[in-house]
C-alpha cells in the first residue's frame, strides 16, 4: 500500500488532529522540521458544510477557541491517568506483537489479513506512545519554566534582602559615626565654669541665659576662649618681634666675637715668648686639658693629682700627656651601625678575594696575648727636675684589659758622668725604682684578677713582659687611684682621687731621694773603682789624718756570687740579703794583710744602711765567726752607722763605712803583739795613740776614734 496514508479511527477522536502523517511500509515519513513548525491544526470532520456555515457567523475570538493545542491539553490532563494509559498501551503492544509472531509462525491463509489488522492497531498504539512522550516533554518544559520563574523570584527577593541589609549596615555606621563624633571644641582645654563666669564679661558669659543651657554655655565658653586666644596671638606677635630684635643683636655679637677670635689667636701667639719667659704656658696647658678628657680614669686621676701637686708644692715637677689622641677618641666613641656594616662588607670582600689559611692555635693565643697586654694610646709623663740639672722621667701607661698602671723610667743628667762598671745597675730601669716602698719590687701584677686572665691565654709570669710594658708597682696603682684587695680578685676597680692624693706627696719625695742617692752612689763608685775613697769635708773629723790601709779593688757581684762566700752566711741566715738588693765586693790591703769585704746594698739606700761582711787573710783566714775583733769591726760599720751618715740626706754613708773599715784594719794590725822570735823590724809599727790596747776576756781592740783628741778607745 505504497503512497496511501492511514486515517485516524473514529475512536481516537481529536487526538489524531495534530499527529503528522506517516507513510505505510514505504517508510518515507515527513520531515521533523515540518512537524515542528506545524504547532496547531484546525479540527476537521465529515460534517464540514454545516460547520462552515456556523464558522462564518463567529468572530475571530471563537476561532482561537477551536484550535487544538497540546500545551493547553497538558493543563487539563492528569499525569497519573496518562501514566496508566502508557502502561496499558505497552501491554497491548506486547500482546499484539506476540499475536503477530504467533500468526507468522503458523503461516495460515487468513493470517496475512489478521497480521495487517494487528499491525494497524500496533501503529495506533505507537502513535499513542508518541503523543504521551510529547506531553511528558511539555510537562518537563513547563516544570523547568516554573522552576526558573520561581528561582528568579527568589533571586529578586534575595537581592532586595541584601540591599535592605546593606542599607541597614550603612545606617548603623552612620549612627555610630554620629555617636562617636567629637567636635573640635572637645580637644580645646577650656577654662572651668567657675573661672569662666568669674573672668568673662557679662556680654559673653550671659549668666541668666547660659546657666541652665549647657549648649549655650559651651558656645559662650568657646567665644571667651577665642577672645583670649586673639589677645595671646597679639602678644605672641609682639614676642616674635622682640625675639627677632634679640636674634639680630646676638648675630651682631657673634660676628664681633668671630672676628675677635683671630685677634686673640694672634695675641696668644705673640705672648708665647712672654709665657716661656715667665714659665706660664697657658696655651700648652689648655691643650693638655683638652687631651686629658680622653684619658682612662686611672691616668686621668694621676694627671690631675700630679698636676695639682706640681702647681701647689713642687714647681720642678712637670706633667705632660703623650700619645695618639685620635686613636683615644676612637676608643671612647660608641660604635656605629654604618661602620659595622662597612667593616662587615670589607671583611666579606677580603674573604672572597683572598683565601687565608686558618690560624693555628699558637697564633690565636699570640693574638689573645697581644690584645690582653694592649696599652691605652695615651700615656702620662712626669719629669722630676733636680738642682744639678738631672731629670727623672717617669712614663705611666694603662693596660686596658688588665686594669693596671705600669711605669717606665729614664734618667738624664746635665753633664756626662763617668760611668763606673760597678754602677751599671744603679740607674737601670729594672732596679732604679725597685722597693721604693718595702717589698714592692714590681715584678708581679698587683691585681689578683689578672692571674685568671693569664691562665686563659697561657701567660706564666708577667715578669716576662715587664721590659716592654713597664713595672706595675703598687705605688703606681695608688697614684692612679687603684687599690686591689689581696683576699679576692676584683675585675673592675674605680679610680679614687683621695687615694691618689694621699700617696702623691710621699711618693714624689721618695722618688727624689731615690734618684739623688743613686746619682751620689754613681759618683762614689767611679772613685772607688780607682781605689779612691771620697770623703767630704763635713766628714773629715770622723777619721784620723793618717790611714795607711788602702782600698785596692771595688767591683759588683751577683746574688749567687754573694751566697757562695762563707763569711756571709750569718747575713743570709738573718734574712737580710734578697735578690732585689745590690751586691759589691771590696779588697783592702796593708802590707801582707788583705781584708775581703762583701757588701749588701739595699735599694732603699741611704735610709736603709749597707751591710758589711769581712774576712781577713793574715796569719791565716779569719772572719767574724772565729775572731771577735773582726766581729767588732763589722759592728763598727753595721751597728754604729748613724755616726757615719754625715750631712743629710746621708749619701756619704757607704764611703764613710769603707773608710772606717780601713781605719779599723790599721787599729787591728797595729795593736797586734810583736813576736819576739822574729828578728827585724815590726811589720806594722804603732802610729796611732791608744789609751789601752785590749780589754776584757775577748781581748777587744780599741776601734773608736775620739775627735779632736786624736786617740782610740774602747766603746
Amino acid at each position: 500500500r505504497r503512497g496511501t496514508c492511514l486515517q485516524p479511527p473514529a475512536a481516537a477522536g481529536g487526538e489524531w488532529a495534530t499527529l503528522p502523517f506517516r507513510r505505510c511500509r514505504s517508510g518515507a515519513a515527513m520531515s521533523v522540521e515540518s512537524a515542528k513548525k506545524r504547532k496547531t491544526k484546525v479540527i476537521r470532520s465529515d460534517g464540514g458544510a454545516a460547520e462552515k456555515e456556523a464558522r462564518k457567523g463567529r468572530g475571530d475570538g471563537d476561532q482561537e477557541n477551536k484550535t487544538y493545542s497540546e500545551e493547553a491539553e497538558v493543563d487539563t490532563r492528569d499525569p497519573a491517568k496518562d501514566y496508566d494509559l502508557y502502561k496499558e498501551t505497552c501491554e497491548d503492544l506486547q500482546r499484539l506483537m506476540a499475536e503477530i509472531h504467533e500468526l507468522k509462525s503458523k503461516g495460515g491463509k487468513d493470517a496475512a489479513a489478521e497480521i495487517d489488522e494487528r499491525r494497524i492497531q500496533s501503529c495506533i498504539h505507537f502513535m499513542t506512545l508518541k503523543k504521551l512522550n510529547r506531553l511528558a516533554h511539555i510537562r518537563l518544559k513547563k516544570g523547568r519554566d516554573q522552576t526558573h520563574e520561581a528561582k528568579q523570584k527568589v533571586d529578586a527577593l534575595h537581592l532586595q534582602l541584601q540591599n535592605l541589609l546593606y542599607e541597614v549596615m550603612h545606617l548603623q555606621k552612620e549612627i555610630t559615626k554620629c555617636l562617636e563624633f567629637k567636635s573640635k571644641h572637645e580637644e580645646i582645654d577650656l577654662v572651668n565654669v567657675e573661672e569662666f563666669y568669674q573672668d568673662a564679661p557679662s556680654d559673653i558669659s550671659k549668666p541668666d541665659f547660659t546657666m541652665n543651657d549647657p549648649h549655650q554655655q559651651t558656645l559662650s565658653r568657646l567665644d571667651w576662649e577665642l577672645e583670649q586666644r586673639k589677645r595671646l596671638a597679639e602678644k605672641y606677635k609682639e614676642s616674635l618681634a622682640n625675639k627677632e630684635k634679640i636674634v639680630k643683636d646676638i648675630e651682631i655679637k657673634k660676628e664681633y666675637l668671630s672676628s675677635l677670635q683671630p685677634r686673640l689667636n694672634a695675641i696668644m701667639q705673640a705672648s708665647l715668648p712672654v709665657q716661656e719667659y715667665l714659665s706660664m704656658p697657658f696655651d700648652q696647658a689648655h691643650k693638655q686639658y683638652e687631651i686629658a678628657r680622653h684619658l682612662p680614669p686611672p691616668l686621668y686621676v694621676l694627671y690631675v693629682q700630679a698636676n695639682s701637686y706640681g702647681q701647689a708644692c713642687d714647681k720642678n715637677l712637670t706633667v705632660a700627656i703623650d700619645g695618639d689622641v685620635e686613636e683615644a677618641k676612637a676608643l671612647s666613641r660608641p660604635p656605629e651601625d654604618s661602620q659595622d656594616d662597612e667593616s662587615d662588607s670589607d671583611a666579606e670582600e677580603e674573604q672572597t678575594t683572598t683565601k687565608r689559611r686558618r690560624p693555628t692555635l699558637g697564633l690565636q693565643q699570640d693574638d689573645k696575648r697581644r690584645e690582653m697586654l694592649k696599652r691605652h694610646p695615651l700615656s702620662i709623663t712626669l719629669d722630676l727636675k733636680y738642682k744639678d740639672g738631672s731629670v727623672l722621667h717617669l712614663y705611666f701607661y694603662y693596660l686596658m684589659s688588665l686594669n693596671i698602671v705600669t711605669v717606665k723610667t729614664k734618667v738624664t743628667t746635665a753633664t756626662e758622668m763617668s760611668v763606673a762598671i760597678s754602677a751599671g745597675d744603679l740607674l737601670s730601669p729594672a732596679s732604679l725604682l725597685s722597693c721604693l716602698y718595702p717589698g714592692d719590687h714590681g715584678k708581679k701584677t698587683p691585681n689578683p684578677a689578672n692571674q685568671y686572665q693569664f691562665d686563659k691565654v697561657g701567660i706564666l709570669t708577667f715578669s716576662d713582659y715587664i721590659g716592654d710594658l713597664g713595672h706595675p708597682y703598687v705605688w703606681v696603682q695608688k697614684l692612679g687611684g687603684l687599690h686591689f684587695p689581696k683576699d679576692q680578685p676584683q675585675k673592675c676597680m674605680l679610680a679614687d682621687n683621695s687615694l691618689s692624693a694621699s700617696h702623691m706627696e710621699t711618693t714624689i719625695k721618695l722618688l727624689r731621694v731615690r734618684l739623688q742617692s743613686r746619682l751620689a752612689l754613681q759618683k762614689q763608685f767611679a772613685s772607688l773603682e780607682h781605689s779612691i775613697v771620697p770623703i767630704s769635708s763635713e766628714c773629715q773629723h770622723l777619721f784620723p789624718v793618717k790611714i795607711i790601709s788602702r782600698l785596692i779593688k771595688w767591683c759588683a757581684i751577683s746574688y749567687d756570687d754573694y751566697v757562695v762566700l762563707p763569711y756571709t752566711k750569718h747575713v743570709r741566715e738573718a734574712d737580710m740579703a734578697h735578690e732585689t738588693d745590690l751586691y759589691f765586693s771590696a779588697l783592702i790591703e796593708r802590707g801582707t794583710a788583705k781584708l775581703h769585704v762583701a757588701i749588701v746594698l739595699n735599694p732603699g739606700y741611704s735610709t736603709i744602711p749597707p751591710i758589711f761582711s769581712i774576712c781577713l787573710n793574715w796569719k791565716g783566714e779569719k772572719s767574724s765567726r772565729n775572731d771577735d775583733n773582726l766581729k767588732a769591726m763589722e759592728g763598727e760599720v753595721n751597728v754604729c752607722f748613724k755616726e757615719l751618715l754625715g750631712p743629710k740626706p746621708g749619701h756619704q754613708l757607704l764611703t764613710n763605712q769603707i773608710q772606717r773599715l780601713c781605719m779599723c784594719l790599721d787599729v787591728y794590725l797595729e795593736t797586734e803583739t810583736h813576736d819576739s822570735s822574729v828578728e827585724g823590724p815590726k811589720e806594722f809599727p804603732r802610729e796611732k795613740m791608744f789609751l789601752r790596747l785590749v780589754r776584757g776576756p775577748n781581748r777587744i781592740k780599741p776601734f773608736k776614734y775620739n775627735h779632736p783628741q786624736g786617740f782610740f778607745t774602747h766603746r
